[in-house]
């Protein structure tokens, strides 16, 4: 039995260790150095929120890393993958706002590294200190079985026979469209922290002179708790509130997502905001 499970981990990581297709995170691990104006990083409040075509036209080589779901748990280990490989990016983008509020995973898009958790000190390193390290870590194949939803058998088959997705279509920009879910919100109970991983985060940019712009990204008016936005800023003054810089529930597809319309109004704005000057230098 312990046979087949060495054989079988052998299979399945050997097929992730060959790909580069399919999602973002396999896209950096199997990657060598590449050069960036711009990478964003986050959850789906950068994958939806930030358009890289706006940068390109401003001739700003961009690429969106933002993942729906991930936590700050997964942009800073994705971080760090990026500057192992020796990515050159003049500046990172980092949606900084709800993600705060936690140092937890984000079961859904961590499991996404563990194929490589036997290939990386980095990945190793970073998932040491969750409760079932030691599982994921020292048993053949648990990692699949556990997380058979995300990496087992089917994701493993698709990954093979490289079946393709949309999570790379649009240089990793994922637009919502105008038909409208929940508008109204409640996040009183979120409470901002001094966030480890937001900490991982400044450091990796300093160390790897990547210029850091962290942000907070627009909620829409009916969300009661928006003064989240405001303790937020109290812990970390340089996070740049841009919570109600598009107005108007007509550029939401939800509370907490901007539509398309709503995400290229905002995306001006950022290139507007931060990114003239780099532009114009070039």
């Amino acid at each position: 039995m312990l046979v087949l499970l060495v054989v079988l981990d052998w299979g399945y990581t050997t097929v992730y260790l060959h790909s580069s297709n399919r999602g973002k995170v396999e896209k950096v691990f199997n990657s060598k150095a590449r050069n960036y104006d711009v990478v964003i990083l986050g959850s789906s409040r950068a994958n939806n929120h930030f358009v890289p075509e706006l940068f390109e036209k401003k001739g700003l080589k961009t690429f969106n890393y933002g993942m729906s779901g991930a936590h700050l748990f997964e942009a800073s280990l994705l971080l760090k993958l990026m500057a192992e490989r020796n990515y050159k990016i003049k500046t990172v983008i980092l949606e900084a706002d709800l993600g705060l509020c936690n140092e937890k995973e984000s079961e859904a898009i961590a499991a996404k590294f563990l194929p490589y958790i036997h290939h990386s000190e980095i990945i190793k390193n970073h998932f040491s200190k969750l409760e079932n390290f030691n599982e994921l870590y020292y048993i053949p194949f648990y990692r699949y079985i556990d997380f058979d939803a995300l990496i087992g058998f089917r994701e493993m088959y698709n990954t093979a026979t490289n079946k393709p997705t949309n999570i790379l279509d649009n240089l990793g920009y994922h637009p919502l469209g105008h038909k409208r879910g929940n508008m109204k919100n409640d996040i009183r109970a979120l409470k901002p922290i001094r966030n480890k991983y937001y900490e991982e985060i400044k450091q990796i940019c300093k160390q790897n002179n990547y210029n850091l712009i962290a942000v907070m990204t627009p909620m829409c008016f009916n969300v009661k708790g928006l003064d989240y936005f405001e303790k937020a800023n109290k812990i970390y003054p340089e996070i740049h509130n841009l919570e109600n810089v598009v107005q108007g529930d007509q550029y939401f597809s939800s509370c907490g997502h901007l539509n398309d319309a709503g995400a290229r109004m905002f995306t001006a704005v950022v290139i507007e905001k931060f990114l003239t000057k780099q532009q114009k230098s070039r």
